[in-house]
């Protein structure tokens, strides 16, 4: 037999709670007894139904489990690819602190949602480089999540077409275990338009491998400047660059694969309803295993004390013998 809770200090507490006050009523009982000369062995019955009673309670209470049976144990999930862009517009500061630190702040809590899935980080801008395979391992993802930064990358502009190429050979591989596409997503985060030449072919390709592509706007329409190490990002005529989100490439992406565009702006975060939204999307089962388990009969002794305690309260034994 095996306990699903220890004996601990609440149930010490309890039982010696309920030995002090009967053993004060026995004391009582028989100082009576003697008094009058007459016999208190009767005592004695009470004082064992009820302590059968208080002994099966907390029997009951510490969750005794014996016996086996086998349970069926099954994995389902998704592979998730998280696409960042990391050029330089991400340091803004029109979502505060920045959209890359706020954005960090919200993976982390995508990350979290989707514990039992497989979940990877491409970052990019011109170029794409991966940041994290596919993992379950939440504390590796977030590990690399906190050190995204915007020189990481080299800043010539923002390219859709390599990252979404290597998710989506990454979501192919022969040795991927799952096989429905259904269940493969790819989450493409930026802030700006696609200067790239290839985006058109890799999103066809994924379109009819039928794989879901959602999309993450972050920053604002009005804009702000560009922070760096000694100022603000200047263009060649020494004026200062402001960046304005550009969703117009974000939304193309979505529509074209049947997928769903979201924002992070000054005043809406669709955090939420992307976490939702992918919840949607049944995984798929990874493996299926029978395991021996033992179950929790407490119940067995709960219903014996309440047998003995209805016992208790419908006999009556005279304690004292007049």
């Amino acid at each position: 037999m095996s306990w699903l809770y220890s004996f601990t200090s609440t149930e010490l507490i309890l039982s010696s709670v309920f030995f002090i006050l009967y053993l004060a009523y026995l004391i009582r009982v028989m100082r009576i007894s003697h008094r009058l000369k007459v016999g208190y062995g009767n005592i004695f019955i009470k004082l064992l139904l009820r302590s059968l009673v208080f002994l099966l309670l907390i029997t009951a209470l510490l969750g005794p489990s014996f016996g086996e049976s086998k349970r069926e144990v099954k994995s389902v999930g998704k592979d998730i690819f998280i696409l960042v862009d990391l050029s330089q517009s991400m340091n803004a500061p029109d979502i505060q602190p920045t959209r890359l630190e706020k954005l960090k702040f919200e993976l982390k809590n995508l990350i979290e949602a989707f514990s039992s899935d497989r979940i990877g980080i491409i970052i990019f801008s011109s170029e794409a480089f991966m940041q994290a395979p596919l993992t379950f391992d939440q504390n590796a993802l977030n590990l690399f999540v906190e050190t995204l930064h915007t020189g990481l990358v080299p800043n010539a502009g923002t390219d859709f077409g390599p990252p979404l190429r290597m998710a989506l050979d990454k979501l192919n591989e022969e040795e991927t275990p799952l096989t429905s596409q259904k269940s493969k997503i790819i989450l493409l985060i930026s802030d700006g338009e696609d200067f790239g030449e290839d985006t058109e072919d890799v999103t066809s390709n994924i379109e009819e491998l039928d794989i879901k592509l959602f999309t993450l706007g972050i920053g604002t329409e009005r804009g702000s400047k560009i922070r760096t190490r000694n100022g603000f990002k200047k263009d060649r005529e020494g004026n200062d660059v402001v960046t304005r989100l550009d969703p117009k490439s974000l939304k193309t992406l979505a529509n074209q694969t049947d997928g769903q565009y979201f924002e992070i702006n000054e005043t809406n975060n669709d955090i939420n309803r992307l976490i939702n939204k992918i919840n949607t999307i049944e995984g798929e089962l990874r493996d299926s295993k029978q395991v021996d388990v033992s179950a929790n009969r407490y119940y067995y002794f709960l219903m014996a004390a309440l047998v003995l305690l209805l016992l208790d309260i419908t006999t009556n034994v005279k304690v004292i013998k007049i």
